[in-house]
């Protein structure tokens, strides 16, 4: 009774700041895991515990199981998750996260060392993939990119807290070098569980659900300034929500309908899209940099160890303030533009970078001159990346997919991310021994390659209601957005606040009578 007592004192600003703040340090967390793992490879202590670990293959799957144990962990999201609501999935990845991070502190054989990380991954599969849907669903559109990249933006600032704690933690040996970092990340579930206790579920979760009530009294406690029931903006978005729901509801069709495309609303179509933007996110070679920047400017560059925990440090800084960036401009260009930039920009640092690096080995007389441009290649990839598919991959999957489908097309999505940050992870050090300077070549070409896909197939998103998603895929069946302004125009249209407007419509008296229906319901408990 405490619990939801608590949960219903918080209305306006300070309800949506507390379900940001949710969302941030569960991010936060996953990026904190990705950058304190560079510095524990390769601390003396944990070398000596683990001797394994030397060898590149053992290595690769020591990092890498934590992203196959998100893979899975997105994939209970996607079966349970609709039936768990919102709250209690980030609940349950929360304890798993904590288990498994408990696990890797205390870790004194390889194999507890593996299940921590498993474990610790699937809590992350969980949560990576509800949080940004669940602030999608309770912010406004027009700063829900924001809200959601906030997010996003901790999972940077985490990862440069993490990097900047493997430097200053070099100078002290023995096994706090590496305990301490991992045994640091106990704190983000603890202000994780604080702020659960003062947040609602999500309202269009309820809708779906058919619990109206609640969620009437969420929609006008999240319009603040002590909104009523009965408030034309509460009523309105209420209808809007209702309407799409009836129409999704009204268009459902059997699991191999939608595999086969025959849904109005193109559920699988949209699924697709949001898993691209994850699948690019991992393939642009991200996580290739992230856990093992320190071992690729020893191995590539050959800089030593000091340096290259400084220098990735440094990056890790320059990252950071490539997301504040990517904050500001989010929902001022759009989720395609950032996207297209993105892949240009990536793929070119790659392309110096190994040029760079082939000039080098050819000549060793310049390989240090060589070495130092390919580290400004790094840097400059990481604020290329950090302003484009750092984030808008998490916002557009949290956006595209209808409300029947969303939490489902978020965790593929998210799984999608997990297992292609397996696949790169694992064969990092194997690719890096063998191919050289050609294994950054490939990222170059993949890179480039997500510039027509994008142009091609991804409609914008930005300043849409989650409601218009519907609208522009019933209207535009065909899979070529290219062409057609209102599919790619940063503005909402004028076509999607109309259809809004005749949803409402059509919809008011059923939307009356679950009105009086819900406004009965909470004079009764007063």
């Amino acid at each position: 009774m405490a619990k939801a007592n608590l949960s219903d004192r918080l209305s306006g600003t300070w309800l949506i700041t507390v379900i940001t703040i949710a969302n941030a340090c569960s991010m936060a967390w996953f990026g904190y895991d990705q950058g304190v793992f560079s510095g524990v490879l390769i601390s003396a202590d944990f070398i000596k515990h683990f001797p394994q670990t030397q060898n590149s293959n053992i290595s690769g799957i020591t990092s890498s199981c934590f992203s196959l144990g998100a893979f899975f962990g997105a994939g209970f999201a996607f079966t349970l998750g609709d039936k768990l609501g919102r709250k209690k999935t980030i609940a349950l990845g929360l304890a798993c996260n904590t288990v498994g991070a408990i696990l890797q502190v205390v870790s004194w054989d390889f194999s507890q060392l593996i299940v921590g990380r498993v474990v610790n991954g699937f809590g992350m599969g969980l949560t990576s993939s509800t949080c940004p849907v669940y602030q999608a669903e309770c912010s406004k559109p027009r700063i829900r990119g924001k809200l959601v990249a906030v997010g996003s933006v901790s999972n940077t600032a985490a990862f440069c807290l993490a990097n900047w704690m493997n430097f200053g933690l070099y100078f002290q040996g023995r096994a706090l070098q590496w305990r301490f970092p991992l045994g640091f990340q106990l704190i983000f579930p603890l202000i994780v569980v604080l702020a659960l206790l003062f947040i609602p579920e999500s309202p269009r979760w309820l809708l779906l659900k058919d619990r109206h009530d609640e969620a009437l009294r969420i929609i006008a406690r999240l319009e603040g300034n002590n909104k009523s029931l009965h408030d034309p903006d509460v009523t309105a978005q209420f209808l809007s929500i209702q309407s799409a729901l009836e129409v999704e509801r009204k268009d459902r069709v059997p699991a191999m309908d939608v595999l086969m495309c025959r849904d109005r609303t193109q559920n699988l179509r949209r699924l697709l899209l949001s898993c691209g933007t994850q699948f690019m996110q991992q393939f642009s070679g991200v996580n290739a940099l992230g856990y093992y920047l320190p071992t690729l400017l020893q191995e590539s560059v050959g800089l030593g160890e000091e340096e290259s925990r400084l220098l990735t440090a440094v990056n890790g800084t320059t990252y950071l303030l490539a997301a504040f960036c990517c904050l500001l401009i989010i929902d001022r260009f759009g989720r395609r533009k950032l996207m297209l930039y993105g892949s240009v920009t990536m793929g070119a640092c790659y392309l110096v970078a190994a040029i760079c690096l082939k000039t080098g080995e050819s000549d060793p007389s310049r390989k240090r001159l060589m070495g130092q441009v390919t580290t400004a290649m790094f840097f400059l990839y990481y604020f290329f990346y950090g302003t484009s598919f750092a984030k808008v991959p998490w916002v557009y999957n949290s956006e595209v997919n209808s409300l029947g489908w969303r939490t489902r097309g978020a965790a593929a999505a998210t799984a999608t991310n997990w297992m292609g940050g397996f696949i790169v992870t694992q064969f990092t050090s194997v690719g890096v021994n063998n191919l050289h300077w050609r294994f950054y070549l490939i990222f170059a070409i993949i890179a480039w390659c997500f510039f027509p896909i994008v142009f091609v197939l991804y409609p914008e998103t930005s300043r849409r209601t989650l409601e218009d998603m519907d609208e522009i895929f019933i209207q535009n069946p065909s899979l070529i957005v290219c062409g057609k302004r209102e599919l790619t125009q940063r503005e909402r249209p004028q076509a999607f606040i109309d259809a809004e407007g005749d949803r409402i419509a059509e919809n008011t008296e059923m939307g009356r009578e679950i009105m009086k229906s819900a406004t009965a319901s909470h004079l009764e408990r007063v």
